[in-house]
């Protein structure tokens, strides 16, 4: 595509009910869901090439070297981040155990909090079940993907890195989706703002110049969506993606959406930022990267559905 540049048709499809085993087309773009019970809604992302990555950011977690990417299938994607009631209902479905331990972060070091756990994960309150769910590490992850997979009949499974951020930027090649004006971050994403800074005025974490009105993660949807109707992508929890984490990109690094799994296998890629996490590392292009079994308070993910 010219210019390495995404063509997007702005849809508004969030406005719509789902349509349960069925879709709905709305300028281009597909929403479904597969079943009643608990299965995420999905939106079809469209094909296109895009420039992956950013030539700067931390040192310590550089974001390039800068590649254009050509996805040229279509995939689905979790509307939302997966809620605390859907994964809740996968445990009940399958028995699944998750680990009990928990990371916690106060912006200088992490602990670990040995009683918390995806039912309890140390916020001092009972999780909403329209929170995203959280103190769930990779494996946890694909755990429920396959459940969801076998489930359904369709083949869920994580967004790859590529996939994850071509998702997340949606057509803008801005430093956030919505633009670069800081002040606006709180129309489309929970992150660490002026209401959690007075909640935790000893975080040492520099509050974004705006209040989203949560002091801890929000229920899913509760911002703008982005232009692929997608919300979320940026705050709320961080989300485990597919691939291992290599710095910097690799040269052998896949240029078609495919994940990244030669290089870097102890530790796995997360993206997007959460409630608990400076603005400027909720770029689109910001990488983190973690054990695969951690299990921390402000980890997540979302699904992708192949549609083939």
């Amino acid at each position: 595509m010219a210019d390495g540049k995404v063509l997007v048709w702005l849809v508004c499809a969030w406005m719509l009910p789902p349509v349960v085993g069925s879709a709905y087309a709305i300028d281009g773009y597909e929403v479904f869901r597969d079943c009643e019970d608990h299965c995420p809604e999905m939106v079809v992302v469209p094909p296109g090439s895009f420039a992956m990555g950013h030539d700067g950011g931390e040192p310590e977690r550089y974001e390039g070297p800068v590649r254009e990417v050509n996805i040229d299938y279509a995939f689905a994607v979790g509307r939302f981040e997966v809620t605390q009631a859907q994964f809740e209902a996968f445990v009940a479905a399958t028995g699944h155990s998750s680990d009990v331990g928990c990371f916690m972060w106060d912006g200088r070091v992490a602990r670990r909090d040995e009683a918390a756990s995806w039912r309890d994960p140390g916020y001092g309150r009972a999780p909403d079940p329209e929170w995203p769910v959280a103190c769930v590490d990779w494996y946890d992850a694909q755990a429920y993907v396959a459940w969801l997979s076998e489930k359904t009949g369709f083949r869920y499974r994580l967004l790859s890195e590529a996939e994850w951020e071509y998702s997340a930027k949606a057509g803008s090649e801005e430093v956030f989706p919505w633009g670069d004006d800081p002040a606006q971050a709180c129309l489309h994403a929970n992150i660490f703002d002026e209401s959690a800074a007075r909640a935790r005025p000893e975080a040492p974490i520099a509050a974004a110049p705006c209040d989203d009105g949560h002091e801890l993660p929000s229920p899913v949807g509760s911002f703008q969506p982005n232009a692929f109707g997608l919300y979320d992508m940026v705050g709320n929890v961080w989300e485990w993606v597919k691939d291992c984490y290599a710095m910097p990109y690799p040269d052998s690094a896949p240029r078609d959406g495919s994940p990244q799994l030669e290089l870097g296998c102890d530790r796995r890629s997360v993206r997007g930022g959460s409630w608990n996490t400076a603005l400027d590392r909720q770029r689109p292009t910001f990488r983190g990267r973690d054990p695969a079994e951690l299990n921390s308070q402000v980890f997540g993910f979302r699904v992708a559905r192949d549609m083939d």
